[in-house]
């Protein structure tokens, strides 16, 4: 078992990479605009990780330090972001086509998928650890280092966003 010593810092972390890794990415990837950038920030996050391994005491929690650091760089990003972008209805480059798929069920989770996307971030934040992290309230709150009313009331928020969202009426 990996312990933190420093001859065993490596494999150990690699190894944990390579065991964790796809289901990190999908955290990144629900709290970035595209897989790019989750990519980026899923990197960022697990050197930030790796500077601090023999710092880390109970190494059985390591997805919690992990989305932790992951929601703290894409906070710091937010905050960090270029004055030079703006929101805007239409992309100034189309989004590749996903090939179509004839589940219905794939459907649905696309444009449910998209609509999250279309969230504000903080509320994308908080919907993801909710609802794709089956975070609780509490447990989010404390990622995000907010109040649990806040967590409440901004999650209604964003259910009531994706509930009037005409793309997702349309795939129901």
């Amino acid at each position: 078992m990996c312990n933190g010593a420093s001859t065993a810092a490596f494999p150990c972390f690699a190894s944990y990479v390579r065991a964790r890794g796809p289901v990190l990415l999908r955290t990144a990837r629900a709290l970035s605009a595209n897989a790019w950038d989750a990519e980026d920030l899923l990197q960022t996050a697990l050197a930030k990780t790796y500077l601090a391994w023999e710092r880390i005491e109970d190494h059985n929690a390591l997805d919690g330090y992990v989305r932790r650091a992951l929601v703290n760089t894409r906070t710091s990003q937010w905050r960090k972001r270029k004055v030079d972008e703006f929101v805007c209805e239409e992309l100034p480059e189309p989004d590749p086509v996903p090939a179509p798929d004839p589940a219905e069920q794939q459907v649905l989770r696309d444009a449910m998928w998209r609509a999250v996307l279309r969230l504000p971030d903080r509320q994308r934040a908080m919907v993801v650890l909710r609802y794709y992290e089956d975070l609780s309230e509490a447990q989010t709150a404390e990622v995000l280092g907010v109040s649990v009313g806040t967590v409440k009331s901004a999650v209604s928020r964003a259910l009531g966003k994706l509930r009037d969202d005409p793309a997702l009426t349309r795939a129901a």
